[in-house]
C-alpha cells in the first residue's frame, strides 16, 4: 500500500510539473493559486499575481530552432528563480507565458517587482550559431486580497501584461 501511495504521489507531481522547465505547469499553478487565495481570504493576507510573457521568442525559434527557444525559456526560469523568494510560487501557463504568485507586496512593490523582472530578463544575452540574440519580457500584475478570485486575477494580470507588451513595442 505504501508503494502504491508513493507511485500516486509521483504521478501527481508529474501531472502538475512542466517537464521541460521543472516548475509548475498551468494545472499545478492554478491549484496553488486557488489554495493561496483561500489562505489570503481566511487570514486577510495579500500578495500579487504577475503574468509574464517572453518577448521575441518566436523569432529565436524561427531563426535558430526550438532547442534555442528552450534554452531561452530555461534561462528565463533561472533568472525568475533568482529574483523571487522561495516562498513565492512560479508556474508556466503555456508556451512562453509564466505566472508568479508573490506574497505580501503592496501595489507599489508589485509594480517595482514586475519592472525588475522585465529588466532582469531584458539583460539576458544568448549566442546561437555565432549570432547574438536577446529576448525580453512584458509583465502585468493583479493584486490579491480578501476578495480575489483566481480566474479573475489571472485575467486581470493577463490583460495588464498585454497592455505592457504594447507599451514596450512603442518604447523600442
Amino acid at each position: 500500500m505504501a508503494q502504491a501511495q508513493k507511485r500516486i504521489d509521483e504521478l501527481q507531481a508529474h501531472a502538475d510539473t512542466d517537464f521541460l522547465l521543472g516548475i509548475l505547469n498551468r494545472r499545478g499553478f492554478e491549484r496553488e493559486l486557488n489554495r493561496s487565495i483561500a489562505y489570503i481570504k481566511r487570514y486577510h493576507a495579500g500578495g500579487a499575481l504577475i503574468v509574464l510573457d517572453v518577448d521575441r521568442l518566436k523569432p529565436i525559434n524561427d531563426a535558430f530552432g526550438h532547442a534555442a527557444g528552450d534554452e531561452v525559456l530555461k534561462a528565463v526560469v533561472a533568472e525568475l528563480q533568482r529574483q523571487v523568494r522561495s516562498s513565492d510560487v512560479m508556474g508556466r501557463l503555456g508556451g512562453d507565458e509564466f505566472a508568479l504568485l508573490l506574497w505580501h507586496l503592496s501595489e507599489t512593490d508589485a509594480h517595482a517587482k514586475a519592472a525588475a523582472l522585465e529588466q532582469a530578463i531584458d539583460r539576458l544575452r544568448f549566442v546561437f550559431r555565432g549570432r547574438a540574440a536577446t529576448a525580453g519580457a512584458s509583465a502585468g500584475i493583479a493584486l490579491l486580497g480578501p476578495h480575489a478570485e483566481a480566474g479573475k486575477a489571472l485575467e486581470e494580470a493577463d490583460r495588464a501584461m498585454y497592455v505592457r507588451k504594447a507599451q514596450r513595442r512603442h518604447e523600442t
